[in-house]
């Protein structure tokens, strides 16, 4: 089912990166989850997922997007303008949610959220929550992009750092120097210690909770690490420690 949206804000990140403000009545939704965005009528409908960066007590949705080069749909998506009309599911989805994450004594003291590129939507939308502030003692944003003007949203990262003790901001820029960030690829940063020394926490099965979300070989990488680490994926059925979603 379908819902017609309104453009009511969009912010040009770089050339290709964005973000749409979007008014549009959809059912309540949980912090982490997505939804379908459409250009098109029913026959020749075109859709694809986008994670919610809003909280869901915001008035208006909020995605994050790059237009892909020969895209089908996200090229269209950065020629809208404000008071363009579109196509939006009724119903978010998905299960990269803090609900979904075992319950208290087991889920752990620390959340580790990894993410590259627009991956980092969910987890913006979480911090713009009062529940993970509630459940855990630290709250580590692991974010990877290749050049620093990808990285969407980091005035309100780095303002939360300065005035919330819980949390704290570990940035991965691969292709070029960028000062205070890692050099190196997320799965890299863990295999060397790199950020559990520059986060001066460690990273255990014991007390932690990992969230991964985004490039499918940046997800691949870190699970396997975490695994041989002792940590296990998360299941309904058999609680762990390890949460993730691949991008596409």
């Amino acid at each position: 089912m379908w819902v017609t949206g309104e453009v009511v804000a969009r912010r040009d990140w770089t050339d290709k990166l964005f973000s749409l403000r979007i008014k549009a009545q959809i059912a309540p939704f949980i912090a982490g989850q997505f939804i379908k965005l459409s250009l098109g009528g029913d026959e020749k409908r075109l859709a694809r997922a986008y994670s919610l960066v809003n909280a869901p007590d915001d008035d208006c949705l909020e995605v994050l997007a790059v237009a892909v080069e020969d895209g089908q749909l996200s090229p269209k998506l950065q020629d809208l303008n404000t008071g363009d009309k579109l196509e939006v599911s009724a119903s978010a989805a998905g299960f990269m949610t803090l609900n979904e994450l075992p319950l208290a004594p087991r889920q752990g003291r620390k959340l580790w959220m990894l993410a590259t590129g627009t991956a980092v939507g969910p987890f913006i939308s979480m911090l713009r929550t009062a529940e993970p502030w509630q459940l855990f003692d630290h709250l580590v944003l692991v974010y990877g992009v290749r050049y620093a003007q990808d990285l969407a949203y980091l005035d309100e990262l780095r303002a939360l750092e300065r005035s919330q003790p819980q949390f704290q901001l570990q940035l991965s820029v691969t292709r070029e120097h960028c000062e205070h960030a890692m050099g190196v690829r997320i799965p890299d940063a863990i295999a060397s210690g790199l950020l559990e020394s520059r986060s001066g926490l460690l990273l255990t099965k014991e007390d932690s909770q990992v969230m991964i979300c985004g490039n499918p070989d940046m997800v691949a990488e870190s699970l396997r690490l975490l695994l041989e680490r002792g940590l296990e994926k998360n299941l309904r059925r058999a609680p762990g420690q390890i949460t993730l979603e691949k991008y596409w």
